[in-house]
This record gives C-alpha cells, structure tokens and sequence, in this order.
C-alpha cells in the first residue's frame, strides 16, 4: 500500500460514512415531519400531497443508500481489485494496433461501468417512479434511449478519445495536458452549440410554442430583459415523467427557450413567465458564463495533476494497476481521482444556491415575486419535493434553497 492507496481508501470511506450519516438524518427528519403540512404551505398543499412528498423522498433516500455502498464496491473493484487491470489484459491479447488498443480498452471499460450501474436507473424508474405516479415510459422507449445514449456515446467520443489518447502518447514529456485542455473545451463549446437543434431532438420531440398570452407574455419579458434566443420550444416531457420543468439550452445566437408540456399545463401563464424570469435572471447575472470560466480553469488544472501523476508509478500501482500507459492514467483520473476530492460538491451547492437567490431576485424585480412564489408551490406540490428536508443534508447536497427559506426571501423581496 503506497501513498495513493492510502489518500484512496480514506477519502472513500470518509465520503461513504459522511453521505450515509446525511442520507439517514435526512430520512428521520423528513419522516418526522411527516404528519403536518408547514404553515406556509398548508393553503396550496394537502396532507395528502405533503406525505406523498415525504414518501417519494425516503424511497429516494433508500435507494440512494442501497447505491453508496454498490458504487463503493465497484470503484473498490475495478481499482484495487484489478478489475481494470483484467479489461486492460483482454485488448493485450488482441491484434490492434497500441493507439486502437488503447481506444478500445477506454470506451470499453466506461461502457462496462455504465451497465453496472444499469440496474439502479431501472429501479428508479420502474419501480419507484412508477409507483408515485411520474413514470410515463416504457421498457422499449427506455432500452431504445439506452441504445439511442450508447451510439451518441460512440459517435462522439471515439473521435475524441483517440485524439486525447494520440496528444498524451506524442507529447507525454510535453504540454500533452494542455493541447488535451484545449481540444476539450473546443469540444465542449461545439458541443453547447449543436445540442439544441442536433442532439436534444434524438430523445425527444420538440415544438415552437403556439400562438396566444403565454407567448405573448414570454415575448414581452424577452424584449423588456434585451435577451435574444433562436425560439421558444415545448418539450414532450410527458412522454417519460410527469415531473415538469424548464431550462436554457444552447450557445451564442444558438440558444433555446424549453419548456416541458407537463410544466406548461400545471401553470398559468403569469407563473410560466415568473418561472422564465428566474431563468433569465441566471443569465443576467452571468451565472452560466461564471460555471463555464470556472469549469474550464478547473479542468485545466485537473488536466495539469493528471500530467504530473502519469509520471508517478505509485499512481498505478497504488489504483490496483501493473501496466502504465497514458490511456490507463485517464481512465484512472476519470474513476478513481474524483473520489479524493469529494468535498468539492458541497462548494459547488452553496455557489448554486447563491445563485438561485440571485436569480429569484432578478424575476422579483421584473414581474414580481408573487406569481413565482406560486409557481414554485405548484412545482413543489406536483413534483412531490419534500417542504422538510434536514438542514445539513440541504446545505451539503442541495443546488437550490430549502423550500421554506426560498419562499421566505421572496416574500421579502414582495415587501420591499
């Protein structure tokens, strides 16, 4: 056991032991709480509503924790265990050339991972989905997405490993991290760009909004904002969840407006609009070009510990691996590094959090807080999103605010 083994197997098993804490105080806390509907929302939701909420959330919650200790297992597996060192024998056996090997062995082994985590997509869908009332697909409309996932998966990332995987073995000595930094966020950006009217519309069937108040209240929000987007879209959400929602999507003059038909048939049109406010409000404040910059510098730098680390043999030794080729340190990058840095999701939730406020605060402005206070009441109803999480489970994994702490900054925002 060198040093890596070590910092490894620690931040695994802190990372397991503080998640499952969270997940079992979240549980009690929302089961507590279970039996009363809190004040501020006792007008829109039902009791009945409220402990379905509680229900869908601590069937959420079990799963979740039946998941921290089979994705401890396989990481466990494939590092330690050799489990990517055995992958890694099965292509050496082969007459590829190294380069294709190497392909091969990196989008073999993420598909392999993929299947193995297949089992708790389908219990979350057909089982607790399904039982709560959101799930709208089939097992044929789910196996063809799968296959639909898989081949996208194939079409773009076998041109991008093997030119990732052809930088590091020409300049492993050199700036590989670097030339691989630039050609991945030139991915990402082209990526951003064609998603919208080339990728999206592979899952799902999209529409222009039709004609009328909807519209034109979206229009009129649109001009008095100065934002410019390519339409205003509605998504066939409905044909797999019952869960609504909306979102930006796209690129520079790219971008598009979505919104589910299952959120548009829930809300009014003066909600829709509040609901879009809170979207631009992301904009405005430049959040997304914020994420972007900060992605960016942070895979630069993850890129710049990768080209350190895949000239330390103990990094291969350490994760369970005998040989030592570029490829094998991505692939191990990729799995096992992010486990040492675990504590970076609860930095990345308080920033969204902030955000969120931001933004809400930006549609307060625009077309008020009530209509989007009511919206959200609606959303949290017919989503079944518990009202009571536990405050330490909500401040370490949540990317938006309590229920009630959101609501009460609206209604300050309403009072001034």
């Amino acid at each position: 056991m060198n040093w890596i083994t070590s910092i490894f197997l620690f931040a695994l098993i802190l990372n397991l032991i503080l998640e499952l804490w969270l997940n079992i105080k979240n549980q009690f806390h929302i089961g507590a709480h279970r039996e009363k509907v809190p004040d501020d929302f006792s007008d829109v939701v039902s009791l009945d509503a409220h402990q379905k909420a509680a229900d869908y959330s601590r069937a959420k919650l079990q799963l979740g924790r039946l998941g921290l200790f089979y994705d401890a297992a396989i990481i466990l597996f494939m590092t330690l265990g050799g489990g990517f060192q055995d992958i890694y024998n099965l292509w050496l056996q082969t007459t590829l050339e190294p380069i294709w090997r190497d392909v091969a062995f990196l989008l073999s082994t993420i598909w392999f991972l993929s299947i193995l985590h297949l089992p708790f997509s389908i219990m979350s869908t057909f089982k607790i989905e399904e039982q709560f009332g959101f799930n709208k697909t089939t097992p044929a409309k789910f196996a063809t997405d799968l296959l639909k996932s898989w081949a996208l998966g194939l079409a773009l990332g076998l041109p991008l490993v093997w030119a990732v995987v052809s930088i590091m073995n020409a300049y492993i000595d050199d700036l590989w991290w670097l030339y691989t930094w630039a050609l991945w966020m030139g991915f990402q950006l082209v990526l951003m760009w064609a998603y919208p009217k080339w990728i999206a519309p592979i899952f799902n069937k999209f529409t222009p909004l039709e004609d009328g108040e909807m519209k034109q209240r979206i229009e009129a929000l649109l001009d008095r904002t100065g934002f410019e987007s390519n339409g205003v879209f509605v998504m066939d959400g409905s044909s797999r969840s019952g869960h609504g929602n909306a979102y930006f999507t796209g690129f520079g003059k790219n971008k598009r407006i979505v919104f589910f038909d299952t959120l548009l048939e829930k809300l009014s049109p003066e909600e829709v609009e509040a609901v879009l406010a809170h979207e631009l409000g992301h904009f405005k404040h430049g959040h997304i070009k914020k994420r972007l910059i900060e992605a960016t510098l942070m895979t630069l730098a993850g890129l710049a510990l990768l080209g350190w680390l895949a000239e330390q043999p103990v990094f291969y030794s350490g994760l369970g691996m005998v040989d030592q080729t570029p490829a094998i340190a991505l692939l191990l990058f990729m799995t096992a590094v992010p486990v040492m840095f675990f504590f970076m999701g609860p930095i990345s939730a308080i920033k969204s959090r902030k955000h969120e406020f931001e933004a809400d605060a930006f549609a307060a402005e625009h077309v008020g807080s009530e209509h989007l206070i009511s919206a959200l009441l609606k959303l949290y109803r017919d989503n079944a999103s518990t009202l009571t999480p536990d405050p330490s489970y909500s401040a370490y994994h949540d990317s938006h605010p309590p229920a009630k702490i959101r609501i009460d900054h609206l209604k300050s925002l309403q009072e001034k």
